[in-house]
């Protein structure tokens, strides 16, 4: 399987997912579904300490941690929510990589970032968009992962966001095993075009707010120019 395709499991099991997810229904129900979803299109395990999805929803948004400590919160979905999501699919140790936070509004799941009455919510969406726009025109094969780390927790600082991030990094390499993996931190003078593909994945919030907003892709360049797998 390819990296193109574990990264479409992944990016199905988001939009299967928000097909499923109610008012009540646990995070260990949501993880467990998205786990079974991705098995059964073709992931044969999960290469982040053998956990599918890293689940949080409400004030527990803005909570960063490794999965070596992971356990899914007890939290239960609410009328008005907001929930992240972050898949880890693999398949013959070929990565996937994909997040996503869902809105809940009334009950029901809002697809349209637009149609989402939050205010709060609406810009830490958009603002996640905001940022892979200017990692696409910032990037290049010659940019070093520290200089991209500087540009784009500047840019999150300017915009009046923090980088939630336990380790303050954004992203990292795609690897075959986790320790192989290189990061979006100060000090890397590795150069992006030097790995096939890494990931872009800022988790940010509003200073002093409750809640936290991520978006996850894996980017690979194309000649020069850098395009989300």
């Amino acid at each position: 399987m390819t990296n193109l395709q574990i990264q479409s499991i992944a990016k199905q099991t988001i939009e299967y997912i928000k097909t499923q997810i109610c008012v009540g229904q646990s995070l260990e129900k949501i993880r467990s579904l998205c786990e079974n979803k991705m098995l059964e299109l073709g992931a044969d395990s999960f290469w982040y300490y053998d956990i599918g999805a890293l689940a949080f929803s409400g004030t527990d948004t803005t909570i960063s941690i490794s999965g070596r400590i992971y356990k899914t919160p007890s939290s239960k979905i609410q009328v008005n929510d907001i929930i992240t999501i972050d898949l880890s699919p693999q398949s013959n140790h070929v990565w996937g990589d994909y997040a996503r936070t869902i809105v809940v509004e009334n009950g029901e799941v809002v697809n349209n970032i637009n149609d989402i009455s939050n205010a709060e919510w609406k810009q830490g969406l958009l603002f996640e968009n905001e940022l892979h726009k200017e990692l696409l025109s910032f990037a290049t094969p010659d940019t070093t992962f520290e200089e991209l780390y500087f540009q784009m927790n500047s840019y999150i600082t300017k915009n009046g966001f923090i980088n939630l991030d336990f380790n303050k990094n954004l992203g990292h390499s795609i690897a075959k095993h986790k320790i192989q993996r290189i990061y979006l931190e100060k000090g890397n003078q590795k150069k992006l075009g030097s790995v096939e593909y890494f990931t872009f994945e800022p988790h940010i919030g509003k200073a002093n707010s409750l809640y936290g907003y991520k978006k996850e892709n894996i980017y690979h360049f194309v000649g020069n120019e850098l395009k989300a797998l």
